[in-house]
């Protein structure tokens, strides 16, 4: 490592000249990669409801579909606004009743079916099929420009539309973030460093890492718009450590020698030695994420465990490089720090280290019972602004129709027309069902699918499948429509034991039942992963179980606020943050330990090491902490995008709570329970040193 170090110093305009080439391909391999918009596709594929929604897919041509709402549009204008939509690429058919039928004959001369499934009270509905998936580029083109189709009292809902609703709402606000992020950060920067240069050549330095990170992701094939919103604000707070560390120790080496190519030949060699521990903590945080039966779990996981090793890498590369290069700037614009050592609150702790462990412990006590009774919900699309074209479009589907949430049903074609006629009228008394229908039942007496054009008979049957669908008056994740699909699945599978159902609710439904598996899974990995780290690290069997319990109580706090103050979070954000809050801020408890290590070594008392350690470090983790908490918090207050906005919320508010845990509860810990590290740790107190019968025997004869 010395060699690199060395070579990395001596070489580092050839250093900075690769970074920069580098990022040529970087920025096409993010452009590259696509965006998954559509979290329901993260479930596992072996599900009924997955295995359904391809069956649609491949077979019907329906997992991408539109609703159209059409109040009181004159019958011409209706049918020209529908020849137009079905000249838009992308878009498969349009499906009105004009496909079945003559729409010119009197509403109540209609079939009691197509009157039914075709009209409300003053509307009438239409069903837009797509080519691709909801969340491909060609339906999110075809929803953009159908939107630009639609006419006065004419409303456009379901899940596509919503998707790219989505789509558009984070391309506006993705570089909103970014901005509040690097310019909340480099505030804290300003404040907590002596150079008014460091701020900004810590921010370039960290340009690096995130590009690669982006472009690196074409790997993968596609990440989600979660990860896509999340990974640079998480990568730019998480990562900082290592800067603010390599600079701390440059400067330190620094006053030891006059050549500052060796100072931070030095200070790499140090640095990457410190941050090991430091990342791979992080890094198994994320990857815990890996365990989830929800693959969204590992889109998130290993963009950011690959953004954190990129990380380390670029600190003691990239970051050496900059500073030297602009050095003289950087001693020419120094500056008293703002952010100061906490000198008096560290002589306070060690002072009163049982009081302050009485209170912490009682006031985590309520927290503890709080979080896992913190309400949560499924439904994304709560997570939306309520004035979105889809949004608005799905709540007239329910105004006009009763139609909430749509469920397909698929059962084998060979079932006859008179039993799927009795699977119907079984489904149609499922309280909360509004309606169910089939093409076939909706043909005029004397009609067969086989008279049809091939498009619209083949939403009647295609792949070996015939198709019912059903319209519910609940919402999707709710407990109501859960009820409503295990009774339906039952009388599907009595029907025809093959059949499946489908859809928005029952992919909701799955995603309930894999989540609450998955929140434990995670919280055991992540806990298990880092506790080994740390066990490896210090060879201690106690200082994993303190540091690990500290930020564990610090997320119980974070999780248990939403519970008194009323806070329903996204289900997502209650998987995903015991990890990042765990990965991320305990790298200050390991910083901590270390010191307190350190001065114990040193001959310090228990006490003596305790506020030693808590004074020397507290301005390192305030300057991360405080970091990581503007690179968050201005997300939070920004975006209009719920799941976004309650994720960063929970983030920054981590670190704050991680942070004061470990400035104030952590040193008490390791002051009072100094005896018990002692024991079960080896080598606490350093290696003893070796008496002369102890020496090889070679040694003893130099010395004779």
């Amino acid at each position: 490592m010395e060699k690199l170090a060395r070579g990395i110093v001596r070489r580092r305009r050839l250093v900075l000249v690769l970074a920069v080439l580098l990022l040529i391909p970087a920025l096409l391999g993010a452009a590259a990669t696509r965006i998954n918009y559509d979290i329901l596709t993260y479930l596992p594929p072996e599900l009924d409801s997955m295995l359904g929604e391809q069956a649609l897919e491949n077979d019907f041509n329906l997992a991408s579909t539109g609703m159209i709402t059409v109040e009181g549009m004159p019958l011409g204008e209706l049918l020209d606004m529908k020849a137009q939509m079905e000249q838009v690429p992308g878009v498969e058919q349009v499906f009105w009743l004009s496909d079945i039928i003559d729409p010119a004959l009197p509403r109540e001369m209609l079939p009691e079916g197509i009157q039914k499934a075709m009209y409300g009270e003053n509307a009438t509905l239409m069903l837009v099929r797509f080519s691709e998936p909801s969340a491909s580029k060609s339906t999110m083109d075809a929803v953009a420009e159908l939107k630009g189709l639609l006419r006065e009292h004419s409303f456009m809902g379901g899940m596509s539309v919503i998707l790219q609703d989505t789509k558009a709402l984070v391309d506006q606000e993705m570089p909103l973030y970014i901005l509040c992020a690097v310019g909340a950060s480099l505030l804290v920067l300003f404040l907590a460093m002596e150079s008014t240069l460091v701020p900004v050549l810590f921010m370039i330095g960290l340009l690096f890492p995130i590009l690669y990170n982006f472009g690196t992701n074409y790997f993968l094939g596609q990440i989600s718009y979660i990860t896509q919103a999340l990974s640079t604000v998480l990568q730019l707070g998480v990562t900082m450590d290592f800067s603010i560390f390599l600079l701390h120790r440059y400067e330190e080496e620094k006053l030891r020698s006059t050549d500052k190519e060796q100072a931070m030949a030095t200070a790499i060699v140090n640095t990457f030695s410190s941050i090991t521990a430091s990342s791979l903590t992080t890094i198994a945080g994320f990857l815990a994420l890996c365990t989830m039966r929800l693959t969204l779990g590992r889109d998130i996981g290993i963009v950011m465990a690959k953004g954190v090793a990129l990380g380390v890498v670029c600190t003691v590369t990239i970051l050496p490089s900059l500073i030297l290069t602009f050095d003289r700037a950087v001693e020419k614009h120094r500056h008293r720090a703002v952010i100061p050592q906490l000198k008096r609150v560290s002589q306070f702790v060690t002072r009163h280290p049982g009081p302050i462990l009485a209170v912490f412990l009682v006031i985590t006590i309520p927290f503890t019972l709080a979080q896992s009774k913190t309400d949560v919900y499924y439904t994304l699309f709560d997570s939306l602004p309520q004035d979105l074209t889809g949004i608005v479009g799905t709540n007239k589907l329910k105004e006009d129709f009763g139609m909430t949430t749509s469920h397909f049903i698929l059962v084998d074609k060979d079932m006859s027309d008179e039993d799927l006629k009795t699977l119907c009228k079984d489904l149609e008394g499922v309280e909360g069902v509004t309606q169910v229908a089939s093409v076939s039942e909706l043909l005029p007496a004397g009609f067969s699918t086989d008279m049809l054009p091939e498009d619209v008979a083949q939403l009647a049957q295609s792949g070996g499948r015939k198709l019912i669908l059903a319209n519910s008056a609940y919402k999707s994740g709710t407990g109501e429509l859960t009820a409503q699909l295990k009774e339906m699945d039952g009388l599907i599978k009595a029907a025809d034991p093959s059949g499946v159902i489908t859809g928005e609710g029952a992919m909701t439904k799955d995603l309930i039942e894999i989540a609450d598996i998955d929140f434990a899974h995670v919280n055991v990995a992540s806990i298990a992963a880092v506790f080994l780290i740390i066990l490896l690290t210090f060879r201690s069997a106690s200082i994993p179980v303190l540091l690990v319990v500290s930020i564990e109580s610090a997320i119980f706090i974070n999780m248990g606020l939403p519970y008194f103050t009323g806070t329903q979070l996204p289900f997502i954000a209650s998987i995903v943050i015991g990890t990042v809050q765990l990965g991320a801020t305990v790298d200050y408890a390991i910083l901590m330990a270390t010191r307190f290590r350190e001065e114990r070594q040193k001959g310090l008392s228990p006490k003596e090491a305790a506020q030693v350690a808590c004074q020397y470090c507290s301005q390192s983790i305030l300057s991360s902490g405080l970091t990581f908490f503007a690179a968050t918090i201005g997300v939070a207050a920004i975006s209009r995008m719920e799941l976004l906005k309650s994720i960063c919320l929970l983030i920054s508010r981590g670190a704050i709570i991680s942070m004061f845990v470990i400035i104030v509860i952590l040193p008490c810990l390791l002051q009072l329970l100094d005896s018990l590290i002692r024991h079960t740790t080896l080598h606490w107190l350093g290696k003893p040193a070796k008496t002369d019968a102890q020496k090889p025997t070679i040694e003893r004869k130099e010395f004779a």
